[in-house]
Formats: structure tokens, C-alpha cells, sequence
């Protein structure tokens, strides 16, 4: 692994995202599926994976008050912007939200739940009066898999990127997901931090978000909340770490309530960009750390929490606040200057902790569990630091982190997967329950 691989893996995955991931692909394939049809749609119909469907059904979307997997393909439909990508619902005019409507009261948007595809995946059919069109998102949230426009095949690739890649830095999932914390450190260690500078800026983003969130009411208000208490200009240590969990609930308070500003993602995820961000970014404006510093924390901590990804899937039913926040607890570690036994030792703190925490879907509740993460990576940097985590006799922890990684792999891939069925059959319940 050199410094090329890990620059373009960040500038890959760092992406500006408006509102949740989920529903701004459902949007992002619903319009290009009306894109390829050329001519008025009647109807939709949406295939799409059960976490696809879980991770849309409860959150907020930017700028309307709908929500679910088929109200943000029907936005989408309705004229929704390619160009703008994962942006897609920044902008959504009423003539949008009305035709979306129209479709809803039709039911013109037919739902189909499908098997044995990738976690991120979805599906859109658009008919019109006399032609078809499908696009289909796959593997990752902007990458379109499989184009077809009046039954021509436009574009077939494979459903997951090809482990074998033909661009000279470019890390596969499978490279991805075998590097270690000494790789990571290593780079990091050599990195010009003027070439990562957009690290930081998008660390500010999410900065905006969350202070925007403290000052009006959103979803549970976990932030604003959580906020009264404590000051919000830190005179210690402990003071910048609970503003850090703080403001990253509060990001995500607003973010899942469908607040209409952007945040930069990490795994394809606005709440494990803010989460591996924030409380990093208040830690060292605290600390008054050099911007070099403070960026290469900020590496670290995105780089934890993408491999950690490459390892249990995009989407599972292993919350993704929990193993972002394993990178948060590596990038304070970092910027307390502690080393990789240290790192270690946090890793193995927060798998020893919080391992199991369930993804219900993305909502209001997510806010709970990020503040929750946070503190718990707090808690598990200040334990590593003073040389203490849980030794590989204890449950599920390993000797060291990647073993570690490997058992939540383990745990995501093996032992979840009827959770995750569980958890979708208790959500789609509920959602019959409410339209009787």
C-alpha cells in the first residue's frame, strides 16, 4: 500500500451527500430510469434489497415532508437533477413534490423486496405509454450497474466492482479489507497533508450542520439536548470530548429529520462521515493541534472505519454509527499522541463494548446511537491510553485490532444475517399496521 492508494480511496469515498444515502440513490435511479425512457412515466416499479428498503423507510428526505424508498425513486422520477449525484434532493421543486404525489395517491410505485443481490441495491423500472426503462444502482450508492432503455442493454457490469481493477491505485474491497492500523499509520506518517486538505473541509461541513442543529429543533434533539449541559467552548479534555459526541448527535439529528445542507460522507454514509469527523475536528481545535495534525487524524479515522466497512458490507444489521466510532477512537488516540498499541488497545475497548448494536434503519433514533458510539470512543481512548483494554480471552475481542476486525466480520456476516431479516420483518409490520 502506498500514499496514491490511500489519496484516491478518500477522494473516492468522501463524497458531498444531500440528506440520507439511501434515498438520494433511490432518487439518483428513479430519474435516470425516466431519463432513459424518453417520454412521460405512468408507473414505476422498484426492486430493491431488504437494507436498501430498512436503511429509506423511517428518515426524513430534504426540502418535502415524504418519506420511504418509493417517495424518494417517485421525486426522483418527477425531475429530479443526474448531475447533481448523491446531491440529487438539494433541490426539489413543487411541481416535483405534486407529480411525486400524484404517483403516491395512484400507486403508481409498485415495491418488490429481492434476494441474493449486494446490500446496496436498487432497482427501477419506469413504463411510460409505449416504451420501458430500467436502471439499476449496485455495490455502491452512485454506481450504476445496469442500463437498459426500450429492452437495448446500455450498460451490464457486475453487480459488485470486480476485485480485480485495472486502475493503478485503486484499492479493491478485498485489498481494502486486509490493510491493518500499522498500514494506515504508516502512510499517514509520510503523507504530504496539503494533497488531503479536502479531508478537512469536509470535516468542516459536517462542523456546519451540527452547529445549525443546536440552534433549531430537529428530530429527538439528542444534541440540543445533551448540549445544555456542558460548555460549548471545552476548558479540558473531557469537556471537548463530550462536545464531540454532542455535536455529532446533533449533525445527525438534523440530517435524519431531512435538513436541507449538506454533509460528506464516509462507507456511503452521512452519519459515519459526521461520526468519524466531528468529535475528532473539536478534540483538536481544543488541543490546538497543527492543521497537518489535525488532517492526519482526521485520515486515520476515516481510513479505520472504511475498512472496517470492506469488512462487514455497506449495509447490515451491525449498526455503522458503532464501527465509525472505532475510528473516531483511533483518530483521538492519534491526536493524544498515542501510538499503535494504543490504537490497539481503543479498538479492542469499543469491540469489547458496544459490538451487537443493531441498524434499525436510518431515523431520528440514529442520534442515540452516535452519541452513544462517541461516548463510548472516548471512554475507550482514555482506557488505551492509560494502557488498559480487554485481553483475547475476553468474548470476542482479539489479541490485537485486525483480529478483532475479523470477529466483527464474523458477527456481521454470520451471526446477523436473521437479525437483519427480524429487524426488516418488525419494520415492514408496522408500516402494515399504520395503513389499516
Amino acid at each position: 500500500m502506498n500514499g496514491e492508494h490511500f489519496l484516491e480511496l478518500l477522494k473516492r469515498e468522501l463524497m458531498i451527500a444531500m440528506g440520507c444515502t439511501e434515498p438520494a440513490a433511490a432518487a439518483l435511479v428513479g430519474a435516470k430510469a425516466r431519463e432513459l425512457l424518453g417520454e412521460p412515466v405512468e408507473r414505476l416499479m422498484v426492486r430493491a434489497s431488504r437494507d436498501m428498503v430498512k436503511n429509506a423507510m423511517g428518515v426524513g428526505l430534504p426540502n418535502c415532508s415524504m418519506r420511504g424508498i418509493q417517495a424518494a425513486v417517485a421525486l426522483g422520477a418527477a425531475g429530479g437533477d443526474i448531475e447533481q449525484g448523491l446531491g440529487i434532493l438539494s433541490e426539489i421543486t413543487e411541481e416535483q413534490k405534486e407529480l411525486a404525489t400524484r404517483y403516491a395517491l395512484e400507486n403508481s410505485v409498485a415495491l418488490e423486496l429481492i434476494e441474493a443481490v449486494p446490500p446496496v441495491y436498487i432497482s427501477v423500472t419506469a413504463y411510460g405509454s409505449t416504451q420501458s426503462a430500467e436502471a439499476v444502482i449496485s455495490g455502491e450508492h452512485n454506481r450504476f450497474a445496469r442500463l437498459i432503455r426500450h429492452g437495448v442493454v446500455l450498460v451490464e457490469i457486475p453487480l459488485i466492482a470486480e476485485e480485480t481493477q485495472k486502475e493503478e491505485h485503486f484499492l479493491s474491497n478485498e485489498q481494502l479489507a486486509k490493510i491493518s492500523l500499522n498500514d494506515i499509520l504508516s502512510v499517514v506518517s509520510e503523507m504530504h497533508t496539503h494533497d488531503y486538505a479536502f479531508v478537512l473541509q469536509g470535516a468542516r461541513m459536517n462542523m456546519d450542520i451540527a452547529q445549525h442543529a443546536l440552534h433549531e429543533e430537529y428530530g429527538l434533539a439528542v444534541g440540543k439536548t445533551m448540549a445544555a449541559s456542558i460548555p460549548m467552548v471545552p476548558t479540558s479534555v473531557d469537556e471537548a470530548y463530550a462536545l464531540g459526541a454532542v455535536l455529532a448527535a446533533s449533525a445527525s439529528d438534523a440530517r435524519m429529520a431531512g435538513c436541507p445542507l449538506p454533509v460528506v460522507i464516509n462507507s456511503g454514509s452521512g452519519n459515519q462521515g459526521i461520526t468519524v469527523s466531528v468529535p475528532v475536528l473539536v478534540l483538536a481545535e481544543f488541543l490546538k493541534v497543527s492543521e497537518s495534525k489535525l488532517i492526519k487524524a482526521l485520515c486515520v479515522s476515516h481510513l479505520v472505519a472504511l475498512v472496517l466497512t470492506a469488512k462487514k458490507d455497506r449495509l447490515s444489521a451491525l449498526c455503522g454509527a458503532f464501527t465509525a466510532a472505532i475510528g473516531t477512537s483511533c483518530g483521538l488516540v492519534y491526536l493524544l499522541d498515542g501510538d499503535e498499541e494504543a490504537m490497539d488497545r481503543a479498538v479492542n475497548n469499543m469491540v469489547g463494548n458496544l459490538t451487537g448494536i443493531i441498524c434499525d434503519g436510518a431515523k431520528g433514533t440514529c442520534a442515540l446511537k452516535i452519541y452513544s458510539s462517541v461516548q463510548a470512543a472516548t471512554m475507550s481512548c482514555k482506557l488505551a491510553l492509560q494502557g488498559f483494554s480487554p485481553k483475547d480471552e475476553s468474548g470476542i475481542v482479539g489479541k490485537d485490532a485486525l483480529q478483532s476486525f475479523s470477529y466483527l466480520t464474523q458477527i456481521s456476516h454470520e451471526g446477523m444475517e436473521q437479525t437483519d431479516r427480524t429487524i426488516l420483518a418488525i419494520m415492514m409490520g408496522k408500516q402494515e399496521i399504520c395503513k389499516r
